[in-house]
């Protein structure tokens, strides 16, 4: 029963999104041609900037892109047109469906791999289906510590985002965003960022959501989070549903050398955040803290119970990894 309302809630914000469609919100023919014709032109251009070998055939791909996307979103209701055929660009409703916000990333350097940044922009549902968008600008590569931090929209930390929830505190939305970043050649990172609205309706990106005042050592909040860690090694960042709690992989370094981003992987363990008065409260270990409701079995760490590494058990994950790795090239 559970797991059928969960689908239901999923699909009602879509079903919303149909019916103001057709209670007069629906694109006009004309207007559809032109969406269409337009969607061509950023299928093409977001293979290119994805695929091209050089990084200024892709930075004049993304410039095409971005100018198409503009005048495809100036189109009446453009709201309500999915792009569904436009790869590798991330378009995600609100699960309000008030607004949608659409991400890429953008790779410089050679092999597509030097270092990244990210394009995006906020469009939202207008009672008229005119255009409200609110360009973001990545900031992200002129600061050192950007969990520490508001932002607004011209200093947005980037990140091509693939998940979207909303909770709510004191009758206010939060939309929490999960977010790729492939960052450079050795690592990449993920992102949690929480987003809201002030008073002019404006976006407004972080705040002090993640306290960890619950922790053994109680560190201070920080107004987003994130981890790095090394490049294609598969990093769970997410929301899971049936636990009501967002999971984030641990990470060990390979080499014994935590401080090197780029040699951490998952040890099987994970920590998450539990979202408590308007807040994402950091829990150290997730499954010991389920285990006291009996929901979940207890998972296979690298560390033992005094904290000590299991060598044996480290090098079978970074096998593991490096597997993964090799099948990934072949495909």
């Amino acid at each position: 029963m559970k797991k059928l309302i969960q689908h239901i809630l999923l699909i009602v914000p879509i079903l919303f999104l149909i019916a103001d469609t057709a209670q007069g919100q629906k694109i006009s023919n004309s207007d559809l041609k032109i969406l269409r014709q337009k969607e061509d032109s950023l299928k093409e251009f977001s293979q290119y900037l994805n695929t091209d070998e050089f990084p200024e055939d892709r930075m004049y791909s993304d410039s095409i892109f971005t100018k198409t996307l503009l005048r495809a979103l100036l189109v009446k209701n453009s709201f309500y047109y999915p792009f569904d055929s436009v790869i590798g660009i991330s378009k995600l409703y609100a699960p309000d469906t008030s607004f949608r916000i659409i991400t890429w990333n953008v790779l410089y350097g050679p092999d597509f791999e030097l270092y990244s940044q990210q394009r995006g922009a906020i469009q939202m549902k207008t009672a008229d289906g005119s255009l409200k968008l609110f360009p973001l600008r990545d900031v992200s590569s002129f600061y050192d510590n950007p969990e520490d931090s508001v932002r607004s929209r011209l200093n947005w930390i980037g990140a091509a985002y693939y998940r979207m929830i909303r909770t709510q505190y004191k009758n206010k939305n939060y939309y929490t965003l999960f977010g790729f970043d492939p960052n450079s050649i050795r690592s990449s990172k993920k992102w949690i960022e929480v987003l809201s609205f002030n008073q002019k309706n404006e976006p407004v990106f972080g705040g002090n959501f993640f306290t960890f005042e619950k922790d053994s050592i109680p560190k201070p909040p920080k107004d987003r989070f994130s981890i790095e860690y090394k490049k294609d090694t598969r990093v769970l960042v997410d929301f899971i549903d049936d636990m009501e709690m967002i999971l984030v992989d641990h990470l060990v370094s390979e080499t014994d050398q935590p401080e090197l981003k780029w040699t951490l992987i998952p040890d099987g363990d994970q920590e998450g955040f539990k979202w408590v008065n308007g807040k994402w409260q950091h829990i150290d270990k997730v499954f010991t803290f389920k285990l006291q409701d009996g929901q979940v079995p207890v998972t296979n760490p690298l560390f033992d119970s005094k904290g000590k590494t299991d060598e044996k058990k480290l090098e079978e994950q970074s096998e593991k990894n490096k597997s993964k790795q090799k099948e990934k090239g072949e495909n």
